[in-house]
Formats: structure tokens, C-alpha cells, sequence
């Protein structure tokens, strides 16, 4: 069975607290009619620190999305291969060993993907596979996943690498001025996280069945604008409501594959925001505990995008993992609005599953 093993996750060394981000919002839309609410909303995200990969002053600018672009493919390069030796040594394999990297990105652009440059520079095979993901935004932490899982399943002695690379702040508009703006202004921060998904062996969660779901007709609720200027982040005010039509997609996967997703071991989800939280903890009726290392990353870090899921399941290895045999959830949501989902079982590498699980309901040929 393909298993996810322990994520590597680092975050940069510039900070900036709640405080800072409401003074400064203060201070730069003094004249803002709406500021109290944007005030308001940053306050009820729950974000305490952000790490970003400049000093603010320097975030705070635009020099052109060309400057701000050749940013992001230098920090990528200085900070991505340091994560991925770790994660590569928690699931003690060598870059030899790696048939498939996944990237998934959401706030840089490359051609070729940072998956060629890694190949080159980390002595990974000539002959590796290259999956890069760049338009599932927060979702494709867990469409990486997925998507690792559907290759072991189609390659069972293969070993996958997922690599999740988001620098939020290098989209950072002062000129975007609406509520959803001012809002993602005070809830992301950037972040790079890597794991492996072995085919065979490994400590962590041994992935059983996946899917994905779409609610129709709000694909312009989360989006981007690609102006001149860049990535122009667009925010529907319905998004947070989202969980009560997602929460179903959930439970309807884990009831094919035989079990009540209100009645798991651990779940690991993406954290957009506090009220994603709050309503999928309602709509699935599970207790809020339940998302606690979905909330710790949110709190420590903001919303890290598509490095979410990991950092959670981070946690949850940080904390001693789970029993063996536990049965838990995976979950990124973003735009589309796409849920991308997962089920898996927890399995010390010393003691083995041995019971049949069912094959994931689609498989790469």
C-alpha cells in the first residue's frame, strides 16, 4: 500500500503578528469606508504570525510582476532543497529512489517547473516523472496526494515526491482595495512543505481511497485576475459558506468505501479560515478538536495554501501519530470550488496492514 510519510515543512524567517497587520492596514487605508469591518474580519481569522520571505517594508512594494516572478523562482531554489532532503530522509529513501515529483505551486510561475531544476541539481534520476500542478490553489495540496496515490497504485514499487511551494506575500496588490483583498492581505503567509508517498513500507498514512468533487457553477468564487501587475486575488463572500455542500462529497466517499466520516481517528484538512473549521465541524458532526492541527497551522502560520494539509499532518506526527490501524481523512479545498479528499489508514512501518483495503476508485492505466 502506498503510504504518506512524515511531511518536512519550513517557513521563512520575517515575521508579522496580527498587531503589525492591523496597524498597518490602519495606517495605509486610513480613509477606507469599510476599514472597521476589514479590521473586524482579519481579528476573527485567528491568524497570530505570519512568515513571509521578505522584511514587510520590502513586501509592502511592487516592483512589476517580473521583479516580484524572478523573486519567487530564487527562493524556491534556496529553500525547497533543504525540505525535501528531510522529507526524503523521514522516509529514508534517496533522491535515487524517487520515480514522480509532484509540485504544486499556486503563486510563481516556471517553465520548466522548478521539478527540472530539482532533478538537475539534487542528483535525482534523469528519468523521473514530472507532475506540476499550478491552478488548484489551496486544493492541491491534497490533489498531490491523490495524485501520488493513483501513481503507486499504478506503479506499486514506485515512490513519490510531493513538493508544495507557496510565497503568498509576492502577490501582496496595493492597489486591490475590496473587502476579500484586505482580508487575504491579514490571513496568508508563505511556506514550503514536502513529502513522500512510498509504495512500499513506511511509517504514516497508508492512502486507500481518494476523490474529488466540484460544486458547480462557482468557479469565479476563488480565483485570480492576471493583470500586468501580476496575480490580482478575487474572493467571493460566499466561500466561507462552502463546507455545508462539501460536507456531503465527504461523507459520501467514505461511505463507499465503508465507513462514517463522523466517526474517524484524525482528520486532516485545508485551513482556509476559522469558519471552514467552525461549519465543517457542524456539517460533518465531529467534535472541533478534530481539526486542531488544522487551526494550529492557521494560527502559527496563516493560510500557507497548498502546504497546509502537510504542515496539519505534520502536527499530527509531531504529536506521536495515531494508534496503528486508525482510520483518518485528508482534505484541501480551493478554487473550482474543488474538494480534493482522501482516506487512509495509520500504520507503523514495524507493524504492517494486513487486512484488504479497497483500490482507490480511479487509477492511472
Amino acid at each position: 500500500m502506498a503510504t504518506l510519510c512524515r511531511p518536512a515543512v519550513s517557513v521563512p524567517e520575517h515575521i508579522i503578528t496580527m498587531e503589525d497587520t492591523l496597524a498597518l492596514a490602519s495606517s495605509r487605508h486610513a480613509d477606507h469606508p469599510q476599514l472597521p469591518l476589514a479590521l473586524r474580519l482579519i481579528r476573527n481569522t485567528g491568524v497570530r504570525t505570519r512568515h513571509i520571505v521578505q522584511p514587510i517594508e520590502e513586501t509592502l512594494k511592487h516592483p512589476g510582476f517580473a521583479d516580484r516572478n524572478k523573486l519567487y523562482e530564487a527562493e524556491a531554489k534556496a529553500r525547497v532543497p533543504a525540505v525535501v532532503r528531510r522529507a526524503l530522509e523521514d522516509a529514508e529513501l534517496r533522491a535515487a529512489d524517487v520515480d514522480v515529483i509532484i509540485y504544486v505551486s499556486c503563486t510563481g510561475f516556471m517553465m520548466p517547473s522548478l521539478t527540472a531544476w530539482l532533478i538537475n541539481a539534487m542528483e535525482f534520476s534523469s528519468d523521473t516523472r514530472q507532475i506540476p500542478i499550478a491552478q488548484l490553489g489551496c486544493a492541491a495540496g491534497g490533489a498531490a496526494i491523490n495524485r501520488a496515490h493513483d501513481f503507486c497504485t499504478a506503479y506499486p514499487e514506485a515512490n513519490a515526491l510531493i513538493v508544495a511551494c507557496e510565497f503568498c506575500s509576492l502577490c501582496y496588490q496595493p492597489t486591490d482595495l475590496g473587502i476579500g483583498s484586505l482580508l487575504s492581505n491579514g490571513l496568508f503567509g508563505d511556506g514550503v512543505a514536502a513529502a513522500v508517498v512510498r509504495g512500499r513500507g513506511g511509517t504514516g498514512v497508508t492512502l486507500e481511497r481518494n476523490g474529488s468533487y466540484l460544486i458547480p457553477k462557482t468557479e469565479d468564487w476563488i480565483a485570480y485576475d492576471v493583470r500586468a501587475t501580476g496575480f490580482h486575488f478575487l474572493l467571493d463572500k460566499r466561500v466561507p459558506a462552502t463546507m455545508e455542500p462539501l460536507a456531503p462529497a465527504l461523507k459520501q466517499l467514505a461511505n463507499v468505501h465503508g465507513w462514517d466520516a463522523t466517526d474517524l481517528d484524525f482528520y486532516i484538512v485545508h485551513a482556509g479560515g476559522p469558519r471552514i473549521l467552525d461549519d465543517l465541524s457542524k456539517f460533518l458532526q465531529v467534535p472541533a478538536e478534530a481539526f486542531r492541527f488544522s487551526r494550529a497551522t492557521l494560527t502559527e502560520y496563516g493560510n500557507i495554501a497548498s502546504a497546509v494539509v502537510l504542515d496539519a499532518l505534520r502536527r499530527l506526527f509531531d504529536e506521536g501519530g495515531a494508534t496503528h490501524r486508525a482510520r483518518g481523512l485528508l482534505a484541501g479545498f480551493g478554487p473550482g470550488i474543488t474538494a480534493e479528499m482522501a482516506l487512509g489508514r495509520w500504520v507503523n512501518a514495524d507493524e504492517p496492514l494486513t487486512s484488504s483495503v479497497q483500490a482507490p476508485r480511479q487509477v492511472l492505466a
